[in-house]
């Protein structure tokens, strides 16, 4: 390993590590890096790019566990046949060897790490990214405080440890001080401390906890984004003496270029959202179109990631930096203009799984949505459910409507309030990765996103990643749309008839 960029004393004190020729790249040569959350959608980005743009790195260990009776070799080579691992596979076949797993779990004691496991990371590792979190909302209390905060806590014990460390990436949220209408880019202190509710979680039944779950919750829309504002406490409490930074991406979605335009392999959130969208089966959602709405493509949020541990290192104080990855502040787009966007993809690039014409209203009156919710979502599917049924297959539409419903639900939060969010240290960042020689393969710039590029890319994401959806069945796709189309208009026309004849009966 390199001394030149991966030697630091224990004080962690700046100019430990001098950039070689401005270059990000010849930064991370010969680098030994740990990762957590590596298995997630962020992670899995995050493992890609480095080895991609970041070729020298030498180890990346993922901390990784067993799961559902696999081993973590078993974890990580199913992995890593990921598709978006298919250009290092093509370009550069070894690199995937770098990949390196160690068994850990961020909800155990000293992460159930092996104690010769932890002396190898304590002796090795250079740079740590703390990708690993539950992001699910709904997540009961005791988890989410395990997971994100006491996993945060966990994580930093190790770090403190470590001989050669020289930067730390602590991945929060944009959200984790949701119950501000303004965020900067700083820790927010709260009237209730991590420690206390960590003492809550490990003394209280499951009872009590249940009881008092809301009152914690306080103005914060879920126990995610309340656990991970309490994580950032513990960064700061515990971070002084460490090279570590914050970074605070919005909702995550789809990538804007890398590794593949549109590349997403999930449905959480806003997502799944627009997938159904884009079928014609979510017609109806509680949602201000006239706010902004906060979305960032994951290849922004990685390169941000990467860009400002290179920075860190580099460029050291005695604060800790925090990166506001938010595209509202310097491209703003409305939920009007993008719902308007998606339905013009859905409509140009429709699946071949297209249940009804596209087409969606956003509604800030609940009741009103409830009532457009029951025959809009509930009965058609309840019809559909009672065909399949008929001919002997296995009712699905209920269940998707349902499951839907509770993921609007979760989200209507975020649909019905705007945040203005300061980024004075994100701009300063792109300053210098600019000046990098190596800048055109980092983009973190959110005025060159072009959001009609982007909803497209989207849109085409959606049907070849979560649909399955090979672009060779598109015109069939058009041809199943158009027919929709005039079955909807004579239904419409249907209705209008029924309508006039009801007011001509009435009246006689």
């Amino acid at each position: 390993m390199g001394t030149t960029n991966a030697q630091t004393n224990s004080n962690h004190t700046r100019n430990e590590v001098q950039l070689s020729g401005s270059s990000i790249d010849a930064f991370f040569a010969g680098t030994v890096i740990l990762v957590t959350g590596g298995t997630g959608f962020l992670g899995k980005a995050l493992l890609e790019k480095l080895l991609r743009s970041c070729r020298r790195v030498a180890t990346i260990y993922l901390l990784i566990r067993s799961k559902r009776g696999q081993s973590i070799e078993e974890r990580c080579k199913e992995l890593l046949k990921n598709p978006i691992f298919d250009r290092i596979r093509l370009s550069y076949p070894g690199a995937l060897d770098k990949i390196i797993p160690v068994k850990g779990d961020m909800g155990m004691p000293e992460l159930g790490l092996q104690p010769d496991d932890k002396d190898m990371l304590i002796q090795r590792v250079n740079i740590v990214f703390h990708v690993a979190a539950t992001v699910r909302f709904d997540e009961p209390l005791k988890v989410a405080v395990n997971l994100n905060i006491k996993g945060t806590d966990r994580i930093l014990d190790l770090c403190k440890c470590m001989k050669n460390l020289i930067s730390i990436i602590h991945v929060s949220t944009a959200y984790s001080n949701a119950d501000r209408q303004e965020i900067n880019e700083t820790v927010y202190s709260t009237q209730i401390k991590p420690h206390t509710v960590i003492e809550m979680c490990d003394n209280l039944d499951d009872e009590m906890i249940n009881v008092i779950e809301k009152k914690l919750i306080g103005k914060h829309p879920n126990t995610y984004t309340l656990t991970k504002g309490l994580a950032e406490q513990i960064v700061l409490s515990k971070g002084n003496d460490l090279p570590i930074v914050i970074v605070r991406p919005s909702i995550v979605c789809a990538a804007y270029q890398e590794p593949f335009p549109g590349w997403i392999d999930n449905t959480c959130g806003i997502t799944g959202i627009m997938a159904e969208m884009s079928r014609g089966i979510v017609r109806t959602v509680v949602c201000n179109e006239d706010l902004v709405v906060d979305v960032v493509p994951v290849d922004y949020v990685i390169d941000t990631l990467i860009c400002a541990s290179w920075y860190n290192a580099t460029q050291r104080t005695n604060t800790i930096k925090i990166y506001n990855c938010t595209s509202s502040t310097m491209n703003p787009i409305s939920w009007r203009e993008y719902g308007s966007l998606l339905k013009k993809y859905a409509i140009q690039n429709p699946s071949k799984y297209v249940m009804w014409y596209p087409g969606f209203t956003f509604r800030t009156n609940k009741f009103l949505h409830s009532i457009f919710a029951t025959t809009l979502h509930v009965l058609p599917a309840f019809v559909l459910d009672l065909i399949i049924r008929i001919q002997g297959g296995k009712p699905i539409m209920m269940k998707i409507v349902k499951r839907l419903e509770r993921a609007a639900q979760t989200g209507e939060f975020f649909a019905m309030n705007e945040w203005k969010f300061y980024s004075g240290n994100m701009t300063e960042l792109l300053k210098f990765v600019t000046a990098s020689k190596d800048c055109s393969d980092f983009n973190l710039d959110f005025r060159n996103l072009d959001w009609d590029a982007y909803l497209h890319q989207y849109m085409l994401g959606i049907r070849k990643y979560i649909f399955r959806d090979d672009l060779n069945t598109l015109n069939k796709a058009r041809m199943r749309l158009l027919k929709l189309y005039w079955i909807q208009k004579l239904i419409q026309t249907f209705n209008v008839f029924m309508l006039l004849w009801m007011i001509r009966s009435a009246f006689r």
